[in-house]
């Protein structure tokens, strides 16, 4: 069962409030992992602050704006008609899951979700193939709503359309829930940050919460030695790994001579000439240096080293 939260009248600001009193459907592939733009630790920084913070970029208007679109080539394509529901729905049973759904398939227990993707994402649609975290967004609006179906269709921006169907899976959906309520039981409600997972999103996150340091403290480090031994092994091998990388290409370039382009049956490789200029910073400081004051941008960062003791 499940309880509906009208969203007539409701801004956006208001909305995004309703996003952080549970896990949505956008959250779902962050907590099991899988969302390469977004970590579990992220969801936990938006579930847990005061800070309302109205997202807009070019990528997330395209998505809202063309909404209807998809919706429509959605029903023209599968001869199905779909409807708006204007709620937010609330898992009764688990009343840390919310959903707010895109559309609701008229006649047939299930929902359809749409999306867009820019053409150089098109090979993570091909084959039948659905990107994992969108997969987990779907099977998250099945286990809130309990329906059991669910569509998402696709327009991958000047390539095509597309769209694939979802069906319940118990197995799939029971151990989707089980991680969202270790997530909001055992970090949410404790105020206990998860545990990072070397994403980008995790990286931007420590930031923002330990943003400047305090001079001169120190900690004593214990425990991370083995980790530390571990980080430099891979440090090693990172780097003949980049010089092997660089030799092959070198290889490549004194085959190419002054040749643009190289191809075989399965590569095309360009060394092409590329003109820039650059702004001498340094000079325009000696020399110029109100001007280097007025139109210099200052930044502020932590920078993490590790030496041997």
């Amino acid at each position: 069962m499940f309880e509906k939260i009208p969203l007539a009248g409701v801004d956006n600001l208001e909305w995004l409030r309703l996003r952080k009193s549970g896990i949505g459907g956008s959250d779902a592939g962050a907590i099991c992992g899988v969302n390469p733009y977004s970590s579990v630790m992220k969801v936990f920084q938006d579930k847990t602050s005061e800070d309302v913070e109205e997202q807009d970029s070019e990528a997330i208007r395209i998505g809202r704006d063309l909404e209807d679109y998809v919706a429509k080539r959605f029903m023209e394509a599968s001869g199905l008609k779909v409807r708006k529901s204007n709620f937010m729905y609330r898992n009764v049973e688990h009343p840390f899951m919310i959903a707010d759904v895109d559309r609701l398939v008229v006649g047939e227990d299930a929902g359809l979700e749409c999306k867009t993707a820019s053409a150089y994402n098109a090979d993570k649609w091909a084959d039948g193939n659905i990107p994992l975290h969108y997969v987990m967004q779907c099977y998250h609006y099945m286990a809130v709503t309990r329906k059991r179906t669910w569509y998402i269709a696709a327009v991958i921006l000047g390539r095509e359309f597309t769209y694939r169907r979802l069906d319940w899976d118990d197995e799939l959906i029971n151990r989707l829930i089980d991680v969202e309520q270790d997530f909001w039981d055992n970090h949410v409600v404790k105020g206990i940050i998860p545990p990072p997972d070397g994403s980008r999103a995790c990286d931007e996150v420590i930031e923002q919460y330990f943003y400047t340091a305090k001079k001169e403290s120190a900690v004593k480090l214990t425990g991370f030695d083995e980790k530390l031994n571990r980080r430099e092994e891979i440090l090693s091998s990172i780097a003949k790994l980049q010089e092997e990388q660089k030799r092959i290409e070198q290889e490549v370039k004194m085959f190419m001579g002054d040749s643009q382009y190289a191809t075989s049956d399965h590569y095309r490789v360009s060394w092409g000439n590329v003109d820039s200029v650059r702004l001498d910073s340094q000079r325009i400081k000696a020399e110029k240096p109100e001007i280097y004051a007025d139109y210099g941008k200052p930044s502020h960062y932590r920078r993490f080293e590790v030496k041997a003791a």
